[in-house]
C-alpha cells in the first residue's frame, strides 16, 4: 500500500492496515512538530490518534475530494489540533467536535494553508485535458526542449507548440480561479 488512493480506500472500508502505514509514514513528523511546540511524546501520540479520527471522518463525508497529498491533510489536521490545544490546554478535542461544522471548516482552512504550491499544481493538472497534462509535464517537469515537444506532439512548428502551451496554461488558470472561488 503506497498510494494515496490505496490508503483512502482502506480507511473508508474500515480496514486497519492503512493506520499502520500512516503511523509509519507520518507519526515522526507529527511528533517532531508537537515536541518542537511545547509538547511531549504522550501529547504527540494523542494528537496522532485525534488526527486519524478527524481524517477518517473527513474521508467519509459524501463531498470529500482529495485535493492535496495525504501528508498535507495529516499534517494540517495535526497542526490545527495541537495549536488548538495550546490555545485551550484544559480542553481536549472531544468526540462531539467531530460532528461540528465549524470544526470542519477550521480543518479545511488549515488544510488549504498547509498545501504547497506543488500540491495545488498537481491537483490543477488533474482537472485539465489529458493532452495539456502531457504537454505541461513534458515542458515543466521533464524540461524537454520546445523542438522535442514539437516533434513528439506532432506540431507543425515551434510557434504552434508555444500557442498550445499558452492554451494549456490558460486551462490551469481557469481551474485555479474556479477552485479559489469555491473555497
Amino acid at each position: 500500500m503506497n498510494t494515496n488512493t490505496d490508503i483512502i480506500v482502506d480507511l473508508r472500508e474500515e480496514s486497519n492496515f492503512a493506520f499502520g502505514e500512516l503511523y509509519k509514514n507520518y507519526f515522526k513528523s507529527i511528533s517532531h512538530f508537537v515536541l518542537n511546540n511545547n509538547g511531549s511524546t504522550s501529547d504527540a501520540e494523542d494528537i496522532f490518534q485525534d488526527t486519524m479520527l478527524v481524517f477518517v471522518q473527513k474521508l467519509r463525508q459524501d463531498d470529500f475530494q482529495l485535493s492535496a497529498s495525504v501528508k498535507t491533510y495529516i499534517m494540517a489536521i495535526a497542526k490545527h489540533l495541537w495549536l488548538k490545544k495550546l490555545r485551550n490546554p484544559r480542553r481536549d478535542t472531544e468526540y462531539t467536535d467531530l460532528h461540528d461544522n465549524k470544526f470542519y471548516e477550521e480543518i479545511t482552512l488549515s488544510i488549504e494553508q498547509e498545501k504547497t504550491y506543488f500540491d495545488k499544481l498537481q491537483f490543477y493538472m488533474t482537472k485539465i485535458t489529458d493532452h495539456c497534462n502531457r504537454l505541461m509535464h513534458d515542458m515543466f517537469f521533464k524540461n524537454k526542449p520546445i523542438e522535442q515537444i514539437q516533434k513528439e506532439h506532432g506540431y507543425s512548428s515551434k510557434h504552434n507548440a508555444q500557442n498550445q502551451k499558452h492554451k494549456c496554461i490558460e486551462q490551469i488558470r481557469k481551474v485555479k480561479e474556479k477552485q479559489e472561488k469555491n473555497e
